[in-house]
């Protein structure tokens, strides 16, 4: 049996209240590497939403944060991040989310990503459009990166790879209305399906992070690629552009620019 998108609803929700309910409260905080950290809250959401889908589809391949691989039928393949937005979390910074995906057939056909804070459920099934609590999304119209609001992430060894995306935030900074930098790779894509980015981009993720949210992005209308240009953003090595479609060609020539 496979998974419908309410079930995904259902999931993000409920998984979504675990972090609504540990948030502003003392952390166990441990270092997964020397800036990326991990709470108790991201393991309670990742043991409920594993639990979950373990006892209702067995035998579901499962690609976790925090788990990592769980082996299964791999033409039923979950992409959970329990908590996108850890840093923040942890800061008591209220920009973080839940992001579950549900791919068969070798591409991505489900997506939730909840925003608990903010009750905002962003949802997509391939062919079938994206919505924000039920209303349909849409890129903005953008046509000029000069007048285009932009957001983007740093990997978390910046100071240890080429890939440190510092040069390409500079550049885009002059070359745009503005940079942001939010801390949670899923939202920052969400928003521009929604039309609150004009684009996106990032050069160092895991699959976790934007299989879930790229889907709502493409079902939106945004255009979703890999910084080449090629429509896989999910297979290593990994990176992202997701921008409204008058804008994505000068923005991914701009990533290109030495």
């Amino acid at each position: 049996m496979q998974p419908t998108l309410s079930d995904l609803e259902t999931l993000a929700r409920a998984a979504g209240g675990i972090l609504r309910a540990g948030y502003q409260r003392e952390h166990e905080i441990n270092y997964k590497g020397v800036i990326d950290l991990v709470t108790e809250i991201d393991h309670q959401s990742e043991a409920y939403l594993l639990g979950e889908i373990n006892a209702r589809f067995p035998e579901s391949h499962i690609v976790a944060e925090e788990s990592g691989v769980i082996e299964g039928n791999r033409n039923s393949i979950w992409y959970i991040d329990p908590l996108d937005g850890t840093v923040n979390y942890a800061h008591n910074i209220p920009f973080f989310c839940v992001s579950i995906a549900f791919a068969s057939a070798g591409a991505t056909r489900l997506a939730a990503v909840y925003e608990p804070m903010r009750d905002e459920m962003f949802t997509a099934e391939r062919g079938k459009g994206a919505f924000l609590n039920g209303h349909p999304l849409h890129p903005s119209a953008a046509t000029e990166l000069q007048r285009s609001l932009l957001v983007t992430g740093f990997p978390y060894d910046a100071w240890n790879t080429p890939q440190d995306n510092f040069a390409n935030f500079a550049r885009l900074g002059k070359r745009s209305q503005g940079v942001r930098r939010l801390g949670s790779a899923a939202l920052d894509t969400c928003y521009v399906a929604a039309g609150r980015f004009d684009g996106y981009w990032e050069l160092s993720l895991k699959p976790w992070d934007v299989a879930a949210a790229g889907l709502i992005a493409e079902e939106a209308g945004a255009r979703v690629t890999n910084i080449d240009g090629l429509p896989d953003y999910i297979s290593t090595p990994q990176s992202i552009i997701a921008a409204a479609p008058g804008i994505h060609a000068e923005l991914m020539a701009a990533l290109h620019q030495p």
